[in-house]
């Protein structure tokens, strides 16, 4: 049985990272940077919204920004289904 995270790479899904830069909470004028990856669809990235929603809604430091790279690990050129094997002796 295939992952989960191979499933989701068959259906379109993309390693998404996402270098996050937000200001401390008792020095505002000091940046801290925070690495988020996570399997996500381009152009939208709806897990990337959902745990930034949750970054404004639970975290204290208030986001200063964001910078996201995205890369389909597998395209339809190289995932094929194989019908048939034969092998020779």
């Amino acid at each position: 049985m295939a992952s989960q995270d191979f499933a989701r790479q068959l259906n379109g899904y993309g390693l998404t990272t996402a270098n996050i830069l937000y200001r401390m909470p008792d020095h505002p004028v000091m940046l801290q940077t925070f690495l988020w990856q996570h399997y996500d669809l381009a152009p939208h990235f709806p897990e990337l919204h959902r745990f930034l929603e949750f970054w404004e809604r639970e975290m204290e430091g208030p986001l200063h920004s964001v910078t996201v790279a995205h890369q389909r690990l597998i395209t339809p050129a190289e995932c094929r289904v194989v019908a048939e094997e034969y092998r020779l002796h």
